[in-house]
């Protein structure tokens, strides 16, 4: 008997000693999305064999079939690394040996350097990076409606990708159209430079815009051309022009980033039944021979240059010829890829999207069904991560954010969990509550209550009645509300004073010489 009141004894000191935990400041919940690893094995939508065959398919392609080169330049250096070249119908038929060597020269560890240290990234077979929608012509809001992209929603893109941590790259958000073409990369890479520290994305749109960029990116950031070129400081995406097909900008563009050492990410944009075959292995050998035409390039160019797979394959529907996305056949074919990338051994990225016309329930699901088959098929980098409407024709901002807290979410998971002995609580929770009792004021629950669990941005946890009382406000009227609060923080990024103007007065310079007209 004695024994036992001595049992509740204590349990009713370690009950006064959390509460009396409890009265001191909350800590605050402190984490770090920057450096993500995806927790996930890899899945398999075809056997090994399959794969195999599938490389071996896009092998053959490539060697009796070619691809169709536009570039003059690019044919040149094929024919040099030992390509067969038909000038007469552009067309350049690539041998096995070429392609081997290539992969095998390529890197499998990539690392980027972004605008401060704690931002510089890791791409290689393992690790995730997040970018939010990106190359719409459009932006969308609820108070603003569907308009063309301007420079204003380019900012605002910008600032919110800066402010939430979970994206590790920017992106090219939206056209800037009012913006002419000439100027136009002297305005996205000054707002990239100047409004994030993130790792930046460069267009590759000539020779000529991307020289500028990459003068306004070496000396913004204080660099020599030997620390320029000794490691990525920024990423362009490089389409092949389905079926087979690579036209002069995209080619020119690899070779750029090639010979500067800048981080290529090639992604042929194959839709099944449109411009690949209506199958998924088909249109993934289709895109896999495509993608190993320009990772040859790029490594002829320059053996060792770093260079990132892609693909970004899905269906059409058939009925209107439309492109679909977060379908399960999208799921299937990034399941493939990611065999095809680990088949090859490098670094890849895959993409998530809505074809849906708002930021609805269907939009919410086809970007959380494309995300996990990116996530299952261990993607790399997952490009349209957030934001994307209408099949790449919008950026929404409203859908940036609900999308943001799916990828925060995501992230926690990456984190993973401790099994200890803090953690299993043995003293301060198991044996502190009685049968029958709750754990709200266990010196375990007490210590961590601000800490242990995801705090949501956007989702509202609270009963129907509460809600109702706040407005029965839905995710998509919140996420204006966070939005908006952000752009109105307006925190940026320290920026060297000096190095501003003299980027500012590059600008002037340049476009008083006329700019650079993009190359087509």
């Amino acid at each position: 008997m004695q024994r036992q009141t001595d049992t509740t004894a204590g349990r009713r000191a370690r009950r006064k000693r959390g509460r009396d935990a409890g009265s001191a400041p909350a800590p605050k919940r402190d984490v770090n999305y920057r450096t993500l690893r995806n927790p996930f094995p890899p899945m398999n939508v075809f056997s090994a064999d399959e794969i195999a065959n599938m490389h071996a398919a896009a092998l053959r392609l490539l060697q009796e079939l070619g691809i169709k080169v536009l570039l003059p330049e690019a044919r040149s250096i094929f024919r040099t690394g030992g390509a067969r070249v038909d000038e007469a119908n552009q067309m350049v038929h690539i041998g096995g040996d070429m392609v081997a060597a290539a992969l095998a020269a390529a890197p499998k560890s990539i690392k980027c350097r972004a605008g401060a240290r704690q931002r510089d990234l890791l791409l290689e077979l393992g690790t995730l990076a997040f970018q939010p929608g990106a190359g719409a012509p459009h932006a969308t809001d609820l108070e603003r409606g569907r308009r063309p992209g301007s420079a204003r929603d380019y900012c605002d893109y910008t600032r919110l990708t800066q402010h939430f941590d979970v994206f590790q790259m920017m992106s090219p958000s939206v056209e800037p159209q009012d913006v002419p073409m000439h100027l136009r990369h002297y305005f996205t890479t000054e707002t990239q430079l100047t409004l994030s520290d993130k790792f930046p994305f460069l267009f590759a749109r000539g020779t000529p815009q991307t020289m500028d960029n990459f003068e306004m990116l070496r000396d913004f950031r204080g660099l020599t051309d030997a620390a320029f070129a000794a490691a990525p400081h920024a990423y362009t995406i490089i389409n092949t022009n389905s079926p087979r097909t690579l036209d002069i900008p995209m080619a020119q563009g690899l070779i750029d980033y090639a010979r500067y050492g800048q981080l290529a990410i090639v992604t042929p944009f194959t839709l099944m039944g449109a411009m690949a075959p209506i199958t998924v292995a088909g249109a993934i050998t289709l895109s896999h021979a495509e993608a190993l035409a320009a990772i040859t390039l790029t490594q002829l160019v320059n053996p060792g240059a770093p260079i990132c797979y892609g693909t970004f394959t899905s269906n059409v529907d058939m009925k209107s010829g439309a492109p679909a996305f977060g379908t399960p056949t999208h799921v299937q074919a990034s399941l493939a890829a990611g065999q095809l990338a680990r088949h090859i051994g490098l670094p890849w990225r895959s993409a998530a999207g809505s074809a849906s016309n708002t930021n609805d329930v269907q939009a919410a699901n086809e970007n959380q069904f494309g995300l996990w088959g990116c996530l299952m098929a261990g993607a790399t980098v997952i490009i349209h991560a957030a934001g994307w409407l209408e099949g790449g024709l919008t950026v929404s901002y409203e859908k940036l954010v609900t999308d943001a807290e799916v990828l925060n979410m995501i992230a926690e998971l990456c984190a993973g969990r401790k099994a200890g002995a803090d953690e299993i609580g043995f003293e301060t929770a198991l044996a502190h509550v009685d049968p029958q009792g709750h754990f709200f004021a266990a010196p375990q629950t007490m210590e961590r209550y601000s800490t242990e669990f995801y705090e949501p941005i956007v989702h509202d946890y609270a009963n129907f009645g509460t809600w109702a009382e706040r407005g029965a406000e839905d995710a998509t009227t919140r996420a204006t509300a966070v939005w908006k609060s952000i752009l109105a923080a307006d925190v940026r990024p320290d920026v060297d004073g000096s190095r501003r103007e003299a980027l500012r007065r590059f600008i002037e310079k340049r476009t008083a010489e006329g700019g650079a007209p993009p190359e087509s």
